[in-house]
């Protein structure tokens, strides 16, 4: 199994993967440097990974690299979040989430209902990716990542679970019964409901949080470029 470690320098993290004979996909342009007799190549993409690609925001080729050596990803200002797929298990990401995964992992897409993801603002067709199969993978994370055992109902304001497990359900309700909603002043709520787990993140990384609020963007690509 591949080795996924996360380090911190700086104020900034990085993802470093470590391989011996494997395989590993990652997010087009997450590569720092390689180390090692490892090879990248850029597959061709299926039709269904076109399709993907149309509705989830993801790009429609992620380099795979085979070989034995050291993979060392781009740091980043926010932070990343390192889990195990679990066979038979399927995890529901949010767009933009997806970083890295074993060769061994599936990716798909899930579409979430109509009116859900409508109120909750997240657009006409709510498309998001799917991990299966089995394997471990690294997710980007603006800090510091919790899972959360869910059984019954997970309620949340803004956009603080970026996976859940296929089990929970998606909705979006008002913060209090109408007209009362209107001075809560609470937003509508995301809504997960039944059973499985949830990957939250609580609060940011106090850099990045205030890198976004001075700049009103985030850093993305080589920082040497």
């Amino acid at each position: 199994m591949a080795d996924f470690t996360i380090r911190e320098v700086e104020g900034m993290r990085q993802v470093r993967v470590d391989i011996s004979g494997e395989t590993v996909r990652a997010r087009r342009g997450a590569m720092s440097n390689l180390r090692g007799d490892i090879r990248l190549t850029p597959r061709l993409p299926r039709f269904r990974d076109l399709f993907r690609s149309m509705f989830t925001s993801e790009a429609v080729i992620r380099p795979y690299y085979d070989g034995t050596g050291s993979i060392l990803l781009q740091p980043s200002l926010g932070g990343y979040h390192v889990l195990d797929v679990a066979p038979g298990e399927r995890w529901i990401l949010e767009p933009k989430v997806y970083l890295a995964s074993e060769g061994s992992i599936e990716l798909g897409m899930h579409r979430e209902p109509f009116w859900a993801g409508l109120w909750a603002g997240d657009g006409f067709f709510a498309w998001k990716t799917t991990m299966a199969g089995g394997g471990r993978a690294a997710i980007n994370a603006p800090g510091p990542v919790e899972t959360v055992e869910v059984d019954g109902e997970l309620r949340v304001q803004g956009r603080l679970v970026l996976g859940r497990t296929d089990g929970l359900r998606f909705s979006s309700q008002r913060s209090a019964r109408f007209p009362r909603n209107l001075i809560s002043g609470q937003s509508r709520l995301r809504v997960f409901t039944g059973t499985g787990k949830a990957l939250v993140c609580w609060t940011p990384y106090w850099n990045e949080h205030l890198y976004k609020r001075m700049t009103g963007e985030s850093i993305e690509g080589s920082l040497l470029e």
